[in-house]
């Protein structure tokens, strides 16, 4: 399996842009220099992260979400550990 990142990706299974192989490696988001745990989906060339608006539902029960702008760079947190 290769290190690069696709441009999007999306945890919600319906998503075209949904990679369950790469979500299961264990991937990490730093949005403006602080890691984010809760993103439901990102865009690098974008530069924008979803993420989930506490604890609130929409009527299908998919959480609602919160488009956010700034810099977005993915990691894997099995490369994160060896560092450490």
């Amino acid at each position: 399996m290769t290190d690069t990142f696709p441009d999007r990706l999306s945890v919600d299974p319906k998503s075209p842009y949904h990679d369950a192989e790469l979500l299961e490696r264990g991937i990490g988001i730093r949005f403006n220099g602080q890691e984010k745990t809760n993103v439901e989906e990102y865009c690098i060339s974008e530069g924008w992260v979803r993420v989930a608006a506490g604890r609130a539902l929409d009527r299908r029960g998919r959480p609602i979400t919160l488009k956010l702008s700034g810099e977005v760079v993915p990691f894997f947190h099995d490369s994160a550990d060896a560092k450490s």
